[in-house]
């Protein structure tokens, strides 16, 4: 849809942070704000590699301008709508606290709050909506919802979670992997677990577009979705991108350079619990699995974690772990999206 026709002090780890992230214009074509205007945020996979990359740039820009105590006020008197399906931590707080420090605004509404958690449509919401606000991030179960809401909304949408995709959350990943690394193009991640949720399907995309290799470790019948995977692996063809799937996490992990997990029981999934521990209880990321990753590799958890279950304390509190990184750069990633869909006169 064409929304212009619609409108009339955390503890650093060991690892010290690459001086030479900046990634060279000369790999990729140019990209400029006017790429993403009139444009929503559901997945990874809609952008190009470029794109992606100048993203990821301006994130990295905004981040040294925070730090710097550099103001800005490129959302000056915009307002972001955050609608929450989900209980949410890291993306309320990286979306409400971007828009301020951007210079604009954000509004807090829980699904259980709004008429739409009483029967109205998808359609009349997102028209309404597009009244009031700037701009929408919906953290959601169905992504089929979000879809519908960006068809018929006419300002952009952003997918801050759904549980087909999580977008926003690899964008931060990506940025952390570049900040560390030096790098994303040619490293080799490993992710270990439920190959059929949201942050699986969105690395997949992530990395088929960057050139990164990705191997994903899980069991029988917990594969990525086919469609998001076998799409993904004619993109990588293009990139120099390998994806595999094995079911032998010490076969996933080895020599990697970046190693992922994420929770067993994503939200809605509760039921399953106990059955989903004894049939991942084998993929479990602890130090010795992670004896076959190589000697300087990264590990990353989205967050929440289960202690305990799909990682031990010993790693994710030890000097490989970047999770406290990752979940800064929610911040700085979601400033990047949130100026590429809703700022002018950039």
């Amino acid at each position: 849809m064409n929304k212009a026709l619609a409108k009339t002090n955390v503890k650093k780890n060991s690892f010290k942070q690459k001086s030479s992230w900046s990634i060279s214009k000369n790999n990729y074509s140019p990209v400029d704000w006017s790429n993403f205007k009139d444009k929503d945020f559901l997945t990874i996979s809609q952008f190009s590699s470029s794109e992606l990359l100048f993203l990821i740039e301006k994130a990295l820009e905004f981040k040294n301008m925070q730090k710097s105590g550099k103001l800005m006020p490129y959302l000056k008197n915009k307002v972001l709508g955050m609608i929450f399906e989900k209980s949410s931590t890291r993306t309320r707080l990286s979306f409400e606290i971007a828009m301020k420090q951007l210079g604009g605004d954000a509004i807090f509404m829980s699904s259980k709050d709004l008429q739409i958690g009483r029967g109205e449509s998808v359609h009349d919401t997102a028209k309404v909506m597009s009244r009031y606000v700037d701009g929408v991030m919906i953290r959601a179960y169905s992504h089929e919802m979000v879809a519908e809401f960006a068809e018929h909304a006419a300002i952009p949408v952003i997918n801050g979670l759904t549980d087909m995709h999580h977008p926003a959350q690899i964008m931060a990943d990506l940025l952390t992997i570049l900040e560390h690394k030096g790098r994303l193009k040619g490293l080799k991640i490993s992710y270990i677990g439920d190959g059929n949720n949201n942050v699986c399907h969105s690395l997949i995309e992530g990395s088929a577009k960057l050139g990164i290799h990705l191997t994903i470790s899980c069991p029988p019948g917990y594969e990525p979705n086919k469609v998001v995977l076998q799409s993904m692996k004619h993109v990588a063809k293009t990139t120099g991108s390998l994806i595999e799937i094995v079911n032998n996490p010490v076969d996933g992990v080895k020599d990697a350079d970046v190693v992922v997990t994420d929770v067993w029981t994503s939200m809605g999934q509760e039921e399953e619990t106990e059955k989903r521990l004894k049939i991942f209880s084998s993929y479990q990321v602890n130090d010795q699995l992670l004896e076959n990753a190589k000697n300087d590799y990264l590990f990353m958890h989205c967050l929440p974690a289960h202690r305990g279950e799909e990682v031990t304390a010993s790693v994710i509190d030890g000097k490989h772990s970047v999770v406290f990184d990752e979940a800064e750069n929610r911040l700085h990633a979601q400033k990047a999206i949130l100026v590429a869909l809703m700022g002018t006169d950039l």
